[in-house]
C-alpha cells in the first residue's frame, strides 16, 4: 500500500517525504537516498559520469543507450528504521546494469549536496517539492542527440523522483528518444515518474519502466535482467 493512502498530508510530508511508506511515527526517505540496504557492493567505476566526448555505448541490440541517474548514500530510510548507505540503492542498480548491457553512464550530481542525515533531507525535498524548484546541477549534459534509448534513474522521495531529475530533463531535446524510468523505492513503485516524464522529457516516447524496492537491491539482477531483455536492450 502506497504511504499516500495510509497516512494524512501532513503526516506524509513529514514522514514520507521520499520514498514513501513508513512507519506512523517516522518520515520516510525510502529510495530516498534510496532506500537503504545492507552493505551494497559499490558502482562499478562506469557509474560515474560518462564522458561527454566518448562515442555512445551500444547495448547488445544495437541501441545507443544512457543511462542517466540520481543516487544519494548516508541515512536512508530501511524497513520503517534508518540504516547508513556508503553507496546508494539508484547507483547500485546503475551499476548492475551497465555490466549487463553496454551503455554510457552519467551520474547526475547536485551543485548543493544533498544531507548526510536523513530527516534534513527529507525537509529540503519537501521545500523543492513545495516550490517546485530545479536544484541546480554540477555536471549537467549538453546534449543527448548520439543516443536512441535513455534510462532515468533515481530514489522515489514522496511519490516522485526529486526535483533534480526535473532539472536535468528540462533543458535537453528528446525528440525520437525512448525514454524508460528506473526507480528505487520503499513502498511508491515507480511514483509520477511516467506521468512527470511524459510531460517534461520534450519529444520521447514514454516505455516501460522498472521499479525496485531499496531493501531488495542487492538481489535485484535477476528482475533488471528480465526488465532488460523485455524493453530489447539485452538479446544474449
Amino acid at each position: 500500500m502506497d504511504a499516500r493512502s495510509t497516512y494524512p498530508r501532513r503526516a506524509l510530508l513529514r514522514g514520507v517525504l521520499l520514498g514513501t511508506a513508513a512507519t506512523a511515527s517516522g518520515p520516510v526517505l525510502s529510495a530516498c537516498a534510496d532506500s537503504p540496504q545492507a552493505a551494497p557492493s559499490p558502482a562499478p567505476t562506469s557509474a560515474n559520469s560518462a564522458s561527454r566526448s566518448a562515442p555512445a555505448s551500444s547495448s547488445s541490440s544495437g541501441s545507443r543507450v544512457l543511462l542517466a541517474y540520481f543516487s544519494r548514500a548516508g541515512e536512508n530510510y530501511f524497513n520503517g528504521g534508518r540504516r547508513r548507505l556508503t553507496v546508494g540503492n539508484t547507483e547500485v542498480v546503475a551499476g548492475m546494469i551497465s555490466r549487463l548491457i553496454g551503455c554510457d553512464v552519467h551520474r547526475i550530481e547536485a551543485a548543493d549536496p544533498y544531507p548526510d542525515d536523513y530527516e534534513p533531507t527529507v525537509a529540503r525535498n519537501v521545500r523543492e517539492q513545495n516550490a517546485n524548484a530545479r536544484p541546480a546541477i554540477a555536471n549537467p549534459l549538453d546534449s543527448i542527440d548520439r543516443y536512441d534509448t535513455i534510462l532515468l534513474g533515481s530514489p522515489i522521495w514522496n511519490v516522485r523522483a526529486p526535483m533534480i531529475m526535473t532539472t536535468f530533463v528540462q533543458d535537453l531535446t528528446f525528440t525520437g528518444k525512448t525514454v524508460h524510468p528506473l526507480t528505487t523505492h520503499a513502498m511508491s513503485g515507480l511514483g509520477t515518474t511516467e506521468r512527470d516524464y511524459a510531460a517534461t522529457c520534450r519529444g520521447a516516447t514514454p516505455a516501460e519502466g522498472l521499479a525496485v524496492r531499496g531493501e531488495e537491491v542487492a538481489n535485484a539482477e535477476p528482475d533488471l535482467t528480465a526488465w532488460l531483455r523485455r524493453i530489447g536492450l539485452l538479446t544474449r
